[in-house]
């Protein structure tokens, strides 16, 4: 796969990122702060933070289902895997398309648009939930009242994140109750600006309409939501267990708080892994509870290094089990639109 200027990109940013996170911190405190952690809490944080993955791979089962019902467990759980693990050491979130294509290809009965488009429903429901916890942490006594994030109040950073998750819950009940308006205005724009693609984008939008068609069944619709809830409040609990084997006394809304701002920094073009990008928003996001630095950063790095392993191993391993190459999800461009078309 070709770095491209985007990839370029990215990788700047999170150099840049690691070098202001590490501005002004002593590599010796930072090993200080690791030989006082407790181990058995960090290695219990891991494994919080590794049961993620099984609970992603749930969630994935009901948005899939208005396309293949009652998928099994384990062709879920390997492609959520090897997609995480290529994210991980690939760029430009390589490893969305490996997710698609890894279940497309052991799984017949979902194409590979379909389950591309089917991970557009899935990153909604982690927007509205992430930034719901978030939200909710902010109402905890606990959390700074005088809080600024990039020179911002955190209410104004609120108000906005509210406004965001409103758009996104009115855009995902448009599709489901305004498909065909939908379908005819990309149509209408398509042909216009780029009519090649037309064909291509109308079978993802499809895709995505049958997805967001679990907001009709409102049994599909809680299974989804509740497994999101269940997985992000599992990962928060990973970060807690973290700061406390770190001796950070931070309540629990800190983590919902922190993992929070972590999505919103790495939503941005970074290098493999969100190396940078997650140990710069995690010193911000602990600095705001009055976590001195060293200890914020000596947090970030070594739960980030931790967490980084299991996942990769996992994936890996599927990834090899599977018979995939880098090569191979490289070239995935083309989309079957009669097979999408029809789903």
């Amino acid at each position: 796969m070709k770095i491209g200027w985007r990839g370029a990109l990215g990788i700047i940013l999170s150099a840049a990122c690691l070098y202001f996170a590490f501005r002004g911190i002593a590599f010796a405190k930072v090993l200080e702060n690791l030989r006082h952690a407790n181990l058995g809490l960090l290695l219990l944080s891991v494994v919080v933070a590794t049961c993620t993955f099984p609970l992603r791979a749930l969630r994935w089962r009901p948005i899939l289902d208005p396309i293949a019902p009652n998928l099994p467990f384990t062709p879920l759980f390997s492609a959520t895997v090897i997609g995480m693990m290529i994210n991980n050491v690939a760029l430009l979130r390589a490893g969305e398309v490996a997710r698609a294509y890894a279940l497309s290809r052991s799984t017949p009965r979902v194409t590979f648009p379909a389950a591309f488009a089917s991970l557009a429903v899935d990153r909604v429901f982690d927007v509205i939930v992430v930034f719901g916890l978030m939200f909710l942490a902010m109402l905890d006594p606990a959390f700074p009242p005088e809080a600024q994030v990039m020179g911002r109040s955190v209410s104004s950073w609120a108000l906005k994140g509210v406004v965001l998750v409103g758009v996104l819950v009115v855009a995902m009940y448009l599709v489901v109750l305004l498909p065909e308006r939908i379908l005819a205005l990309y149509e209408s724009v398509a042909r216009r600006i780029a009519p090649k693609l037309e064909a291509r984008g109308r079978a993802a939008i499809v895709a995505i309409i049958h997805g967001m068609s679990i907001l009709r069944t409102p049994g599909r619709l809680a299974a989804v939501l509740g497994w999101t809830v269940a997985h992000w409040l599992c990962n928060a609990l990973a970060f807690w267990l973290a700061f406390r084997a770190f001796g950070i006394t931070t309540p629990m809304s800190s983590a919902l708080f922190l993992q929070g701002l972590v999505a919103i920094g790495v939503a941005a073009p970074q290098g493999p892994g969100f190396f940078g990008v997650f140990e710069l928003f995690g010193q911000a996001g602990l600095g705001l509870y009055g976590v001195p630095s060293d200890l914020a950063v000596s947090w970030a790095i070594t739960y980030h290094v931790l967490t980084y392993i299991p996942v990769n191993v996992i994936g890996a391993y599927y990834f090899l089990r599977t018979g995939l190459s880098m090569g191979e999800i490289g070239t995935v461009e083309k989309v079957d639109e009669p097979s999408a078309a029809a789903v």
